[in-house]
């Protein structure tokens, strides 16, 4: 399987000038070639490269092999659709090959190519766990710039083991109240999660109606918070969901939630919470790390999981009294409403392997 390390370079403020020129020379490129494929409807990288190549040499002085990553990116770019022409960010990510950028691990150091004042040794700093990754280099490695920071993006190939074989399902139900809650009975509340994103969300408005400079240095001071926080909180219900499934050999179950923002009603109020849930976050998290430990992971259809009553299989919209409480009007079986469905959501795994398994990519 692929990941990706993530390390920070140090460069001086000459080297960083450097940096900078080449994301803006490379994402004027860019768009100069988007508008020639618009312009001439050409959008294949085959065809693009055929279109732009020599071109973008001559027009912006570009090394070939950065030459043929641009053409590929904006390629790329019109793969989803061609209802528009495509725009790049003026420093948006930069792709690198081996011959345009080299790691140096016992020197801390990448030398990597720029357009402005040529190839340039860098340092770099990164953690344990990203420097094992990088012992298994393999790929490009994207040029970013974040907060005024450049950071290199490395894909790096690591041995996954072959998931081990199971008969029975840790169901995991998703949701906005509780993030997760697994069938064992175990619930990731989201009172957390939630009340930070209410609380940001009026400090924002408080701030953008304010409107001086130093309302604006703040909100930039503050942008990413909110989203390092609730990863990290994904991060850690990922892991102990893994653990826990681990520790019993079983796989896990998940709801396919793929386009439910666009398929559920809800009232003004609620949009901005329904949109801001992170349960795709937190699938890939899990699918992940289940993939480095062996846990197998399938997906299931996740309608009536939360009616259907675990003990007599009775389906009704009533049994589901409220947003926490389930209880059967047919046999009077109760509990929590997240736990019923994550019982259901494992039992369905079990059962309906086929379909399971062909969501799981």
């Amino acid at each position: 399987m692929i990941l990706v390390a993530k390390v920070q370079l140090k460069p001086t403020p000459a080297q960083a000038s450097a940096l900078r020129l080449s994301l803006e020379h490379v994402n004027s490129a860019c768009n100069w070639l988007s508008e020639q494929a618009w312009a001439q409807r050409v959008f294949g990288q085959y065809n693009l490269h055929h279109l732009g190549y020599y071109a973008l040499r001559e027009k912006f002085s570009l090394p070939s092999k950065i030459t043929a990553r641009l053409i590929a990116k904006v390629a790329n770019a019109y793969k989803k659709d061609k209802k528009g022409m495509r725009r790049f960010r003026k420093h948006g990510t930069i792709d690198y090959e081996d011959g345009c950028l080299r790691w140096h691990l016992s020197k801390d150091e990448v030398s990597i190519l720029t357009t402005a004042e040529g190839r340039q040794k860098i340092p770099f700093v990164c953690g344990e766990k990203q420097r094992q990754l990088l012992e298994n280099r393999h790929g490009q490695s994207g040029l970013v710039l974040v907060d005024g920071k450049f950071y290199l993006l490395a894909c790096c190939n690591v041995e996954a083991p072959e998931p081990s074989g199971v008969t029975d399902y840790l169901g995991v139900d998703l949701g906005i109240i509780n993030i997760a809650t697994d069938s064992d009975g175990s619930v990731y509340s989201g009172s957390n999660v939630n009340g930070l994103r209410h609380r940001h969300r009026r400090l924002r408005q408080k701030l953008q109606s304010k409107g001086t400079k130093s309302a604006t240095r703040l909100l930039n001071k503050r942008r990413s918070k909110e989203s390092r926080f609730v990863a990290d909180v994904n991060h850690q219900i990922s892991k102990c969901l893994i653990a826990t499934a681990q520790g019993t050999d079983r796989g896990l179950a998940l709801e396919d939630l793929k386009g439910i923002c666009d398929r559920v009603t809800v009232r003004r109020s609620q949009r901005v919470t329904l949109h801001s849930w992170s349960f795709f976050q937190l699938r890939s998290f899990v699918t992940y790390k289940a993939e480095l430990a062996g846990v197998p992971v399938v997906f299931v259809d996740p309608r009536n999981t939360s009616r259907t009553c675990p003990a007599c299989g009775h389906i009704d919209k009533a049994n589901r009294r409220s947003q926490s409480s389930f209880s059967c009007v047919s046999c009077g079986f109760s509990g929590l409403a997240d736990h019923i469905a994550a019982i259901n959501i494992g039992r369905r795994a079990a059962t309906d392997q086929p379909y399971a398994a062909g969501l799981s990519s």
